[in-house]
């Protein structure tokens, strides 16, 4: 069956009190728009075409990289009118899905029962009940149950205003028959708007087959109009991933309080502790266990290793059986390897350390390969900087580097080398020899330190 996708993206979103396009707004690490889109990804959809408003180029501004097609809607006239700007690139022959950029939460499982409802040749119209169905268009159904139209609430009489089954918006229809029913369409309602909900009525008129199908969960089908809506559909969005995890074999030690904001693939009893943000591609390692209060962002752990609390890892792949923090900072292009110890307030940057090595306190290793078996001592730093380009230090296997170094890149320490502590190397320190640099200790007989003198 093929399959054009249209995502309606135009509402101005004044309620969100934003200068920013509602649809743009961010739910979990990406904008609205962009969790519908991924939605559809599993649907082997022909096109997708995205329709968004007068005076909101800063939607397909924003999201150039996007293999989509741009509709601008120049009126604002309603759903109808907006589907209709799509379809002139729209074969007959196509079905027609029908999405909303503000509803974050749909499923592809959701998407995927829909195209097949409408079986390419019906109308199929994703409906949910709701227990206060106020602010919807209700779904009206004759004596057999068969779905005859769907009626707005503003034109809805007070047996309408009761059913409680109401219309998501979201449809799929053959595309031909889509045209013909929207350039029929009127806007002899309360909002002077042409409706797309009005071609049910229109299919049901031409014994068009109307079927209907229910989400897995009412947030999937839920909106955001405003800040409390977007707050609503992140707690919604961090649940719904909190249950994943946990179906997945992840113990959580609490799953209100864990955010994940990208993919992510774990292995056998993984522990996450509280407060722990997933950004990104995430890949966690059998056994892997992260601390409270940590932030892992686009990141490969390895089997065994622990992260401690309150450490951030960015862009980084993180051997098997390491430790790392509390209050580390790990930046992108950072590679660790087994058994690798990286402490309390140690910052690592592009550097690659190998199998054993220990960076235990107060340090800042960037641009720098660290060998095997290394130790660097407490307040050790890299100055890889000279104000306009980065250098790169080498310090090769066996190394000792005793506290409150400093090496200035380019430089390389040889094998087995051992640097005294307070030293500031500047030049290649042999293999197998001590290198240190330090001032002469002195002694003063006699020195005083001074005093205030006496108030008057």
């Amino acid at each position: 069956m093929a399959l054009s996708i249209v995502i309606l993206a135009a509402g101005q979103g004044t309620r969100m009190r934003s200068d920013l396009p509602k649809v743009l707004h961010p739910l979990a690490g990406r904008t609205l728009l962009e969790h519908v889109i991924a939605a559809t990804g599993g649907l082997g959809a022909d096109a997708v075409h995205i329709v968004y408003g007068h005076g909101g180029a800063l939607v397909p501004e924003r999201l150039a990289g996007l293999a989509v097609t741009w509709v601008e809607q120049r009126e604002r006239l309603g759903t109808g009118h907006a589907v209709a700007q799509a379809l002139p690139g729209i074969p007959d022959a196509h079905t027609v899905l029908v999405l909303y950029g503000d509803v974050p939460l749909i499923e592809t499982q959701t998407l995927v029962r829909l195209v097949a409802a409408a079986g390419g040749r019906g109308l199929a119209l994703l409906t949910v009940e709701l227990p206060d169905p106020t602010g919807y268009g209700r779904i009206v159904r004759d004596g057999t149950g068969a779905v005859r139209r769907i009626v707005e609430e503003k034109d809805a009489g007070p047996a309408e205003r009761g059913l409680r089954e109401v219309n998501t918006g979201i449809l799929a229809a053959p595309a031909g028959a889509l045209r013909r029913w929207l350039a029929a369409l009127d806007c002899d309602n309360a909002q002077g708007e042409y409706y797309l909900t009005d071609v049910v009525a229109m299919a049901v008129g031409e014994g068009v087959p109307v079927a209907t199908v229910a989400p897995g969960a009412v947030e999937e089908v839920q909106g955001v109009n405003d800040r409390i809506q977007l707050a609503e559909r992140e707690r919604d969005h961090r649940r719904r991933e909190a249950r994943r995890l946990l179906r997945a074999g992840v113990t959580l030690a609490d799953p209100d309080r864990i955010d994940v904001r990208g993919p992510v693939r774990a292995g056998r009893d993984v522990i996450l502790d509280v407060g722990v943000i997933l950004e990104g591609e995430v890949e966690l390692g059998d056994r892997v266990r992260v601390g409270p209060y940590t932030l892992l962002r686009n990141v490969h752990v390895g089997a065994d290793t622990e992260i401690l609390s309150h450490s951030r890892i960015e862009d980084a792949v993180i051997g098997a059986r390491c430790r790392i923090g509390p209050f580390a900072r790990v930046r992108p292009g950072t590679e660790l390897a087994a058994e690798v110890h990286i402490g309390n307030f140690v910052e690592l940057k592009n550097a690659q350390v190998d199998a054993g090595s220990k960076i235990n306190h107060l340090s800042y290793v960037g641009d720098t390969s660290v060998g095997k078996r290394v130790n660097i001592g407490a307040g050790t730093i890299t100055c890889n900087y000279d104000g306009a380009n980065k250098h790169r230090t080498v310090i090769e296997d066996d190394v000792f580097v005793g506290s409150d170094t400093q090496f200035v890149a380019p430089v390389r320490v040889g094998a087995g080398a051992t640097i005294g502590a307070g030293s500031t190397i500047t030049r290649d320190a042999p293999a197998g020899e001590l290198t240190l640099s330090r001032a002469p200790q002195q002694t003063r007989p006699g020195w005083k330190r001074p005093v205030k003198k006496p108030r008057d």
